[in-house]
Order: C-alpha cells, then sequence, then structure tokens
C-alpha cells in the first residue's frame, strides 16, 4: 500500500470509511488530542480547512490517547469537546494508535514514507493529491506557520 487511498479510516460517527472522500485533495493528517497544550491548534486547523476547502484541501484529525493520556474521552465527547470548543467541521477519524503495536496502519504507512515514532500530539503530514505523503511537521508547527501554508499552496496549485 503506497498511496492514502489504499487505506480505511473510520469516521468518528461510525458511518464508514472516511478516506474514499480525500481522494484527489490535498490532506493534511494530524493526530489530535483534547487536552494537550496544543489544543488550541483545532482553531488555525479549522481556519485552514475553511479558507481552502473549496480548493480540494482537507484536514483530517485522527484522536489519539497515547500522549499523557490527552484524549481519554469516547468518540462522542470528542466530537461535543471539538465542536463547542472549536466549531470543527473537518473530518475526524475513530479514536487509534499512531505508535506501538497497535499503530494503525494509516500511521504504520506514514512514518515508513517519514521515519520515527509521532513525537506527541498535532503532528502532521501533507499528502498530495495523487495520495502520496510529501512532508511530516513537528507538533509545534503551528497551522498558519508560512513553510507548512506554502508547501499547501505549491500542492493546490497541483493537478491529477
Amino acid at each position: 500500500m503506497s498511496a492514502l487511498q489504499d487505506f480505511q479510516a473510520d469516521r468518528i460517527d461510525g458511518s464508514g470509511n472516511l478516506v474514499p472522500d480525500l481522494k484527489g485533495k490535498v490532506v493534511l493528517a494530524v493526530n489530535v488530542a483534547s487536552k494537550c497544550g496544543l489544543t488550541p491548534q483545532y482553531k488555525g486547523l479549522e481556519q485552514l480547512y475553511g479558507d481552502l476547502q473549496g480548493d480540494g484541501f482537507v484536514v483530517v484529525g485522527f484522536p489519539c490517547n497515547q500522549f499523557g493520556g490527552q484524549e481519554p474521552g469516547t468518540e462522542e465527547e470528542i466530537v461535543q469537546f471539538c465542536q463547542a470548543k472549536y466549531d470543527v467541521t473537518f473530518p475526524l477519524a475513530r479514536k487509534l494508535e499512531v505508535n506501538g503495536p497497535g499503530r494503525h496502519p494509516i500511521y504504520q504507512w506514514l512514518t515508513t514514507e517519514f521515519p520515527g515514532d509521532i513525537e506527541w500530539n498535532f503532528e502532521k503530514f501533507l499528502i498530495g493529491r495523487d495520495g502520496k505523503v510529501v512532508r511530516r511537521y513537528p507538533p509545534a508547527t503551528k497551522p498558519d506557520d508560512k513553510g507548512l501554508l506554502q508547501d499547501i499552496a505549491d500542492l493546490l496549485q497541483e493537478r491529477l
């Protein structure tokens, strides 16, 4: 499996695989958590998604509780928090593991393309329209980071 569309990730509401909706789009995959010092990045991620979704860009949040127990809630609680606190409308997957023996296949693939364990919540991977991973960004990289924004803009200009 060498492209995002080769995988499955269930929507947080249980309504099926969210990956088919990502085909042909530029994707920013982010492992997220509700009780982290970086949680305010949700605001910037939602802003980015809102600004660019019409151009074929999507943010996908992958809730994970592997870092300091900072995503302890149920899927329903995660959705409620994200909507109430940050008005999140971008897709969220079911809670998963990003490191270790239970690592979700998407994260196995992401960390094969850009090796190394996920450091912390809000680590980001940028995926091109062709489903290939282009870049990895550390957790502290904010959604309005100039380099990240330029990378996204460059990919949005490319056509399949």
